[in-house]
């Protein structure tokens, strides 16, 4: 296996720390209702909720890129660099969002779908 593919498990594992976060942010969590729970969050555990959400949104996107450009024999070196770049800057994105950093998280939202733009481009 690839380090891209290896990549792509941590990507599925991301969005879980942060639904943690979010769940532990305030008392009570009713597990009977999560969702209408956790869209009661302010704060801290809102912003982790919306760091969770999003880094979901994110998955298909990578995971189809890396799937791609195995698929399209890319270059092996880059394709594992972008992954690694994609996930680290997930990381940095959540990390950010939670901490209320708003412009550098927008940053590394942008460099991270930049990171699957150019798995594409490696590969053509």
């Amino acid at each position: 296996m690839t380090i891209a593919y290896w990549c792509v498990l941590v990507a599925i594992c991301l969005p879980y720390p942060f639904s943690w976060i979010a769940k532990g942010s305030k008392r009570g969590f009713d597990n009977n209702k999560p969702r209408s729970w956790l869209a009661e969050l302010e704060g801290r555990g809102a912003r982790a909720n919306w760091a969770q959400l999003n880094t979901f949104e994110a998955l298909p996107g990578f995971i189809a890129a890396v799937i791609i450009a195995h698929l399209a024999g890319g270059p092996q070196f880059w394709i594992d660099l972008l992954a690694v770049n994609f996930v680290a800057l997930r990381i940095a994105y959540g990390y950010f969002y939670i901490a209320d950093k708003a412009t550098v998280r927008s940053i590394c939202w942008v460099l991270a779908l930049a990171c699957v733009v150019a798995m594409f481009v490696v590969s053509a």
